[in-house]
């Protein structure tokens, strides 16, 4: 047996608490089913309880110690009577995602049967694709957790949108590997480029950038799209796309809304991954009107720990956590294909622990 990996856990605020334990009980017995080294998890307080407690957003030490782990989980961060003072929310995780260069963001959208969907074209229940955040750099690279904006007394504010050379090639190259991996297994193995490149001398050289790598992916199909109509086409056609890349404010808001295409948020699993490190979160917030209720919808976040597993199955070289990922992906396709699964948060009666619970029972596991 391989040696144990160690991950570290910060549950955060809100409903992260319980859709973090959840993860951990579907994770520790998915693994255990394929024979993969039992996990150990490194608790780490952060969040803006924490800092409402102690002034900090992550407890001393913490940021190395989630550095020196073998990945990062992470349940939610915020709570909206917290703030800073000059307003914005308490983001610990958006510099760890500076620190540790977690420049792809990977965000599944997937249609699951006897799930919501929004959209009335019976096509919808094909929808199954992935937006690919740029996590570093973009509008968020000004982010009021990074202190750079320029700030002109109380007259004028100005935030910068930054573009690399460096940190777009990776992201281009992760985003036609990751199509690629997708046509191995039946998918489209499509990238499309999404920018404003026809207004902005930065999303034109996200563009260029983009030309000049995909001559290296040529069994990928490439097209391109302006941000705007691409909202446009995530509601008019949104199974006509396979991996979408784009800058961070782009992918923030373009996530959220095919996140309501298939059911809600409570399904928004999400990666962000670097060269060295790996973070793992649902891309929901931390729903504090529903902390501690058993009502929230787990598995964003039972999904987040199946990309957790792919990504240290890729990084110890150990396919039995590749299998434990697939484990739990099939255990959540099952239990909606069966309508065994009917969370709160789509009309239905399953809390936070019935699903964890349902899931479970897919696996074999009770």
């Amino acid at each position: 047996m391989s040696k144990s990996l160690t991950v570290a856990m910060i549950e955060g605020d809100g409903i992260g608490v319980d859709v973090s334990r959840a993860t951990v009980a579907v994770v520790d017995a998915a693994t255990s089913k394929t024979g993969a080294a039992a996990l150990s998890y490194d608790p780490i307080q952060a969040g803006a309880g924490y800092f409402a407690q102690t002034g900090q957003d992550i407890e001393p030490g913490g940021e190395d110690r989630a550095g020196a782990a073998d990945a990062i989980f992470l349940g939610a961060i915020g709570l909206p009577s917290v703030r800073h003072e000059d307003g914005t929310e308490i983001s610990p995780h958006l510099r760890l995602r500076d620190k540790f260069g977690l420049y792809a963001g990977v965000r599944p959208v997937k249609a699951y049967p006897n799930a919501p969907q929004r959209l009335a074209d019976p096509r919808a229940a094909g929808i199954d694709m992935i937006i690919l955040r740029e996590s570093t750099e973009g509008l968020f690279y000004s982010a009021a957790a990074h202190k750079r904006s320029e700030i002109i007394g109380d007259s004028e504010v100005r935030d910068t949108l930054r573009i690399t050379r460096e940190t777009t090639e990776k992201l281009h190259h992760f985003g036609f590997k990751l199509a690629a991996r997708r046509k191995a297994r039946g998918k489209p193995g499509a990238l499309t480029c999404v920018d404003k490149a026809n207004v902005f001398a930065s999303m034109a050289f996200f563009r260029k950038i983009y030309d000049e790598v995909a001559p290296h992916y040529p069994e990928i199909e490439t097209s391109y799209a302006y941000v705007d109509a691409q909202a446009l086409n995530l509601i008019r056609q949104p199974w006509d796309y396979d991996v979408m890349v784009m800058e961070n404010m782009f992918g923030d808001i373009l996530s959220d809304l095919a996140g309501g295409l298939v059911g809600g948020m409570g399904m928004a699993a999400c990666a962000e991954i670097g060269d060295h490190h790996g973070l793992f979160q649902p891309a929901h917030g931390s729903a504090p009107d529903i902390m501690g209720q058993d009502k929230a919808n787990p598995l964003a976040a039972i999904l987040s720990g199946a990309l957790m597993l792919d990504y240290l199955a890729e990084k110890s070289g150990d396919n039995a956590y590749a299998k434990a990922a697939e484990l739990i992906e099939n255990a959540v396709q099952n239990g909606f294909e069966a309508a065994r699964i009917s969370p709160m948060e789509f009309g239905g009666t399953m809390g936070t622990e019935a699903v964890t619970k349902e899931v479970l029972a897919q696996l074999g596991a009770l």
